[in-house]
């Protein structure tokens, strides 16, 4: 009898019942109050006078009549980069101990986030909420006896000068506490091995030494983890090298698409949780079943505002127009999508984070990622967001019953009109024509303003198809393999011309 595993349950389950739901508005509006008073020393709290909002009437509003929108680049021009010169007390007091590395999606360096130990320590207690909600789950005791394979970055971290540098999951992993590591795998050692095809054939080299109950990480890099094991081991799915598997935590991507061809790897359906841990926090997480929405963290570190996700706020770089209207969490509405904006404790300030959410259950501050506003293809008014290109690929696997975990598309000239061009990874054998018109038709019914841009500019759709590694050997090429990178949806026309040059060169 798992004697560990019912201990460990019921103190779940306790301490669950123990802590109450927080009201929405006054959680925020103390976690805006403690990030305005800590902060109104620095510099970016001297400059728009943190004081003074402090001692308005409404703080909320004051706030964001004050502060102004940031993106990466405004925020680090303007502000982070003093802490690259040596300076402290820029935009959150003292400098921080780490940057979180992220280069996103969009192929260019690197972003260095900073990362204070005040948002290890959220990341720390976000990630014990979620433990803790497991007790909602129908999860038998023998599971909290099992190992857990976190598959992010190294978590040997760059030393330069007072800081260190990785990716989040790294600087997370890396700050693992004491009592957890004899669950945590691939365990440091591994952990630490910086390419990621040689982390991942260690990995599997010692899978069955390890009595896996849950996965967690991005489900691309995941799908290829499994597939090395599975081939290494020369066996049918990865439950026959890890006969425990029940959880698997997907994070910061839509777990969706990829649900096909990651259940062609299992013996059997597990339970799938998803979790949003961004590198500027750990935002959102699933807590409890029969739903694929996440409940915002928001008593943890992090102020939230939403900007309503319409086509006219937002610019082509898929920045906020200045004077795009804000949204506090008491007036948001269902099955709307918003721009998600953040202010947290590592010194992000109206940071637009370049997610999209929609809220799928207001009272319960439930929420799904829905997009990217880079991703927003609306070159000729066809206003496609993620989530409506991600439901469109879905049908299509419903009705040619394949498989296609990842796609990418442009808007593109041929003969001088505007095509939208998909190519989409899957080994099926269905025509490209078929395909092109089943996605077309799709688009048409679930969005009017496709269907109107394909009645005027929008003369066509072209599909491409290419092998699923294509994806994740283009990101190899251009960033890096693993760890929180993912694949972009939307390119421009410039850079859709390297990604067919990289297709023609590497296709067989």
């Amino acid at each position: 009898m798992p004697i560990i595993g019912s201990l460990i349950k019921s103190v779940i389950e306790l301490r669950d019942s123990i802590v109450s739901e927080p009201d929405a508005q006054k959680a925020q509006r103390e976690v805006l109050v403690k990030l305005l008073k800590k902060a109104k020393k620095t510099q970016f709290g001297k400059h728009y006078d943190f004081e003074a909002i402090l001692n308005s009437e409404n703080i909320e509003k004051t706030f964001a009549e004050k502060v102004p929108y940031f993106d990466y680049n405004k925020m680090n021009e303007e502000w982070w980069q003093k802490l690259h010169d040596g300076e402290e007390d820029v935009a959150w007091p003292g400098r921080p101990p780490y940057f979180a590395l992220s280069s996103g999606t969009t192929g260019k360096s690197s972003k260095r986030i900073p990362v204070t130990e005040e948002m290890i320590d959220a990341i720390r207690q976000t990630g014990i909420n979620q433990v803790g909600a497991l007790s909602n789950f129908d999860l038998p005791p023998d599971f909290f006896e099992k190992e857990i394979m976190m598959l992010g970055s190294s978590t040997d971290l760059e030393k330069e000068g007072d800081h260190e540098e990785g990716e989040i999951s790294g600087i997370s992993a890396s700050q693992i506490p004491f009592w957890f590591k004899g669950y945590y795998k691939p365990g440091d050692e591994i952990s630490k091995i910086p390419e990621w095809d040689d982390r991942v054939q260690r990995i599997a080299e010692n899978a069955k030494n390890w009595d896996i109950g849950a996965l967690s990480g991005i489900p691309s890099w995941l799908e290829l983890m499994m597939k090395k094991v599975i081939e290494y081991h020369k066996v049918d799915n990865i439950h026959e090298v890890w006969p425990n598997l029940q959880v698997y935590t997907s994070g910061g991507v839509a777990f969706e698409p990829y649900e096909k061809s990651f259940n062609a790897l299992l013996k059997h359906p597990i339970t799938v949780i998803d979790t949003y841990l961004a590198s500027e926090g750990f935002l959102a997480y699933q807590d409890r079943p029969d739903t694929t929405s996440m409940k915002l963290a928001l008593s943890n570190g992090i102020y939230f505002e939403f900007v309503p996700f319409k086509a006219e706020y937002i610019n082509k770089d898929g920045s906020l127009v200045e004077g795009a209207p804000v949204i506090s969490i008491e007036d948001v509405e269902e099955e709307k999508d918003y721009v998600l904006l953040i202010s947290t404790v590592s010194g992000t300030w109206r940071y637009l984070i370049g997610d999209t959410i929609k809220f799928t259950n207001v009272e319960r501050k439930e929420i799904r990622i829905t997009g990217r506003t880079k991703f927003f293809l609306n070159v000729v008014g066809s206003q496609l967001s993620v989530n409506k290109m991600n439901d469109a690929v879905q049908e299509m696997e419903d009705k040619f019953d394949i498989k296609i975990p990842e796609f990418t598309l442009a808007a593109v000239r041929i003969e001088g009109e505007f095509h939208h061009h998909w190519y989409l990874g899957t080994e099926s054998d269905i025509d490209n024509e078929k395909l092109a018109e089943a996605l077309d038709e799709s688009l048409k019914n679930a969005n009017k303003n496709y269907k109107v841009a394909r009645s005027k500019a929008l003369k066509g759709v072209k599909v491409t198809k290419v092998h699923p590694d294509m994806f994740p050997e283009w990101s190899a090429a251009n960033k890096k393999k693993g760890g929180q990178v993912k694949m972009e949806k939307v390119m421009e026309e410039e850079r859709f011309a390297k990604w067919e040059k990289f297709v023609e060169e590497h296709s067989s």
